[in-house]
């Protein structure tokens, strides 16, 4: 018996996989990318029983056919890596949705355990699942979950362990015909493969492209065998055999599900009661703009009380030091070209950026950003996408990077664009900082969300502009529609955390490096020539200091660097001293349009080319630049100079 063992995380989305890889995984886990592929893979360890397991959480799919990526890497996961045990999670409130994907599953025979996860909230809803018949209905063990609580985590662990010593699970068989068919062409296939022989010829029939490409090119005569059994079935059914075949998995699933189901009359929970509140045509955007409202001003307060008392304590060691110390050159030099820059991250980014990184997963976690969504699928739809293309739009205000990642989940290819094209004039968390640490402080915070409010109607026109440039119907919607649940504080503070400091490690540094080399331009009397070269658009046009220029250079490194720089060359932290509030207002506004942070514009790249990341790129530098300018002649009329 291994010490080693292998399980791979399967089901539909929104049904909790993650959360259950979390919880076991806990701060032993990385994500990477699947080999040759887009797509995120997420990998973990756990020590159980003295056993190391590694838990890889595959991509929420619906199907095993080739229709997307996430799919096609499922399957090959399974198939071909083999993992010792497939974990199929499923939620108990939609079992019999649910089921058709583990009748999928069933067929390419892996060692199988059901987790039906979310019994809680299903029962909440009147809907009671015997666990153990559903395992017999099966043949694979069912283990009932909560994975938000850790409850039964341990059991399906013990369950999955004790499994890899068993036979792979036989599959569902479907109605007598179509199992003749394919036994026809099961007995036909000589090409050797790493599927299940069964699991090929029902792919053949309902037309698989991957794998008719590796069985015709070297068995052409199968085809003939192939299409004679599919025309006889189709025309026995009057259908395709992709609906046959659906309409068996489905009444499989359904049969299963009513002899493992049974009902009681729930009364309606505080929870449902908010749910119909937030799919409301008309409450819910209330709902919606009061809650985003909130989110910015908590966080605005909170932040700026952290930020007082980090600049408080650093304040206080700066006198200390240099009394101890005394005030040389040296001294001076290091501090303000490598202190200040890490001062500057703290009292400057981390207040912010750690509340907006914990809010964002808190809404992501109780199932609200799905409900966003759909509210906001009219509204997507004029730049051509759908509602789903606005929870991506909503990952940009943590950050950019996972933003244009997270345009995967579009469609198509022109969809994936666009949705990255306006995601990146989000104003990520490190752009808020700016917003909220320049004008919310300074200027107040009714101005700060007034550079939101802009920020949106400049991503309307812009992507509407996208539209009409790459022209084309956006498709439906078709989205899971998770219920809502509290989220688990462990889990949701251990991926904020995980964020929290991987921001401190990219970022941090970058910060330093970056206020250091300014401070060293200083010094050799570079920061003049730069500040001339920059004059006309930055004093000329924007009405800033002549030290934006430079600012806003570096500022490509880190969008919050720029706020630090500039209080650097400034010699204090005070914005008010040396800005006005006009100025503030197009400082702000020129960071949070123009180019993206070196990440986003290499995650722009990966995902689209140098030529089209390159236009993302100068398309909003052209924005930021010429609206700044008449942004800057506008505020006055409007009350502030």
């Amino acid at each position: 018996m291994s010490d080693k063992i292998t399980i791979g995380l399967a089901g539909n989305a929104n049904v909790g996989k993650s959360v259950i890889f979390n919880q076991l995984t806990g701060l032993h886990q990385h994500v990477g990318n699947w080999p040759g592929k887009t797509v995120e893979r997420a990998e973990g360890t756990l020590v159980f029983e003295g056993r190391e397991i590694e838990i890889i959480d595959l991509p929420g799919i619906y199907s095993l056919s080739t229709y997307s990526i996430e799919e096609i890497v499922s399957r090959e996961y399974i198939a071909v890596e083999h993992p010792d045990v497939i974990i199929n999670v499923v939620d108990a409130g939609a079992l019999e949705r649910n089921l058709a994907f583990t009748v999928q599953l069933m067929e390419l025979e892996p060692r199988l355990v059901l987790a039906v996860n979310q019994i809680d909230l299903a029962e909440n809803k009147g809907i009671i699942i015997d666990t153990e018949e559903l395992g017999k209905q099966l043949g694979a063990p069912a283990l009932p979950t909560v994975a938000i609580k850790g409850t039964g985590l341990t059991d399906l662990v013990a369950t999955a362990v004790n499994m890899t010593e068993s036979a792979s699970i036989n599959p569902i068989l479907y109605g007598s015909e179509i199992e003749e068919s394919i036994e026809t062409i099961k007995d036909k296939i000589e090409v050797q493969t790493p599927y299940p022989a069964r699991w090929v010829a029902i792919k053949l029939l309902e037309r698989d492209d991957e794998i008719e490409e590796i069985l015709y090119d070297a068995h052409p005569e199968l085809r003939e065998i192939v299409e004679q059994e599919r025309i006889k079935m189709e025309s026995a059914h009057g259908h395709d055999f992709g609906s046959i075949i659906a309409s068996e998995r489905f009444a499989l699933a359904h049969r299963i599900a009513s002899n493992a189901t049974s009902h009681i009359e729930p009364q309606k929970s505080i929870g449902e009661k908010i749910e119909d509140i937030a799919s409301h045509p008309v409450l819910g955007y209330v709902m919606m703009i009061v809650s985003i409202l909130a989110v910015f001003y908590s966080i605005f307060s909170f932040g700026d009380w952290l930020a007082g008392l980090i600049d408080t304590f650093f304040a206080v060691t700066h006198t200390a030091d240099f009394n101890a110390l005394g005030e040389t050159w040296t001294t001076t030099f290091f501090w303000n070209a490598v202190v200040d820059g890490f001062i500057g991250g703290m009292v400057v980014a981390v207040p912010y950026i750690g509340p907006f990184y914990l809010v964002l997963s808190l809404l992501e976690d109780s199932g609200y950003l799905a409900r966003v969504a759909y509210l906001m699928d009219s509204a997507m739809h004029t730049i051509g996408l759908h509602g789903k293309g606005f929870i991506p739009v909503m990952l940009g205000f943590g950050c950019n990077v996972p933003a244009v990642l997270g345009a995967r989940i579009m469609e198509t290819e022109r969809e994936r664009l666009i949705c990255a094209f306006v995601a990146s004039l989000v104003p990520c968390a490190a752009r808020s900082i700016v917003i909220m640490g320049l004008v919310a402080t300074y200027v107040g915070f009714k101005w700060a969300v007034l550079l939101y409010v802009i920020d949106f109607f400049l991503i309307f026109i812009l992507g509407r502009i996208a539209y009409k440039v790459a022209p084309d119907e956006p498709v439906g919607l078709i989205m899971e529609m998770p219920g809502f649940r509290l989220p688990n504080l462990s889990t949701t503070g251990t991926r904020t955390w995980f964020k929290l400091r991987m921001f401190i490690k990219e970022a941090m540094p970058i910060m330093v490096a970056g206020n250091f080399i300014v401070q060293l331009a200083s010094v050799l009397g570079l920061l003049d020539v730069i500040e001339g070269i920059m004059s006309p658009i930055t004093v000329g046009w924007l009405g800033l200091p002549s030290a934006a220029g430079v600012v806003l250079i570096f500022g490509i490194l880190r969008k919050e660097l720029t706020l630090i720089l500039l209080g650097s060359l400034a010699g204090t932290m005070d914005f008010s001293t040396f800005m006005t509030p006009a100025q503030m207002m197009v400082f702000a506004f020129v960071v949070m349009v123009y180019v993206p942070c070196v990440s986003t514009i290499a995650a722009l790249v990966k995902e689209f080319g140098y030529t089209k990341a390159g236009i993302i790129s100068a398309v909003e530098v052209i924005v930021a630049v010429v609206l700044g300018g008449v942004l800057l002649r506008v505020l006055p009329f409007i009350g502030l100079a």
